[in-house]
């Protein structure tokens, strides 16, 4: 499984660089970059980040005092140009300390350990099995979200919604459920005599769906859109030709 990764830092060149570091190597996921701690603060909160390269002098925040307000806090890498908060830093509990400019090697050294110390705590808690982002098996699913793994049937999924780079799952009985993932790999493996995309944005349960109205299905007591795209493939359902 990637480390799923997001870089904060108010220099947009200083953003430019961690990403293109962050793509040359396989076991690192990039997310997002944000200019400021406070717009990451959402995605932190719901455990949907590994590791976060974290700049230590912005405007409205620092690095630092946004890392004390965290509750769920990943894997830190600080990255700064002022050596004199590495003492503060790792009394925080960071994993490594970036003196810009850094080198590629320097960075490649910093994720190294990270993973290191991922792939060691991950053999402790799970010594017989583990899951990635989603798991596929004949009956259901299983997503990681907010730190847990939820099981979801097939059967009772209703509805699943995306949202850019997230996911969010509808299901009878259960909260939503939102999890880092993409609705084409979903459209690919969930099975597809179960599962119908309507939208770019929307796959639906064949079975759940109660009605067709123009462009609009009726489900679980929701209106969901059908994209012109997708219209044909939804009309085939009801018998209809387009």
């Amino acid at each position: 499984m990637k480390i799923r990764c997001v870089v904060i830092d108010d220099e947009a060149l200083a953003r430019k660089y961690l990403k293109e570091y962050i793509s040359k190597v396989p076991f690192l996921e990039f997310v997002g970059d944000f200019n400021s701690p406070l717009k990451a603060y959402d995605l932190l909160e719901r455990g949907m980040i590994d590791l976060m390269f974290l700049d230590i002098q912005m405007p409205e925040i620092t690095g630092l005092d946004f890392l004390r307000s965290v509750n769920h806090k990943p894997f830190v890498i600080l990255t700064t140009a002022f050596k004199e908060y590495a003492l503060e830093g790792y009394e925080l509990d960071i994993s490594d300390y970036l003196l810009k400019p850094f080198s590629f090697d320097r960075f490649l050294k910093a994720v190294n350990k990270v993973n290191s110390t991922i792939l060691s705590k991950k053999k402790k808690e799970e010594p017989t099995s583990s899951y990635n982002q989603t798991d596929f098996h004949d009956d259901y699913i299983i997503i990681r979200a907010d730190r847990k793994y939820y099981k979801i049937n097939y059967d009772d999924l209703i509805f699943i919604e995306g949202q850019k780079a997230y996911v969010t799952f509808h299901s009878e009985g259960k909260k939503k459920i939102t999890a880092l993932a993409s609705l084409r790999e979903l459209e690919e493996k969930l099975p597809e005599k179960k599962f119908i995309r309507i939208h770019k944005s929307y796959i639906v349960s064949v079975k759940k769906i109660d009605a067709l109205e123009g462009n609009m299905i009726e489900i679980a007591g929701e209106k969901l859109p059908v994209g012109k795209s997708f219209k044909m493939k939804v009309s085939e359902l009801f018998g209809l030709d387009e």
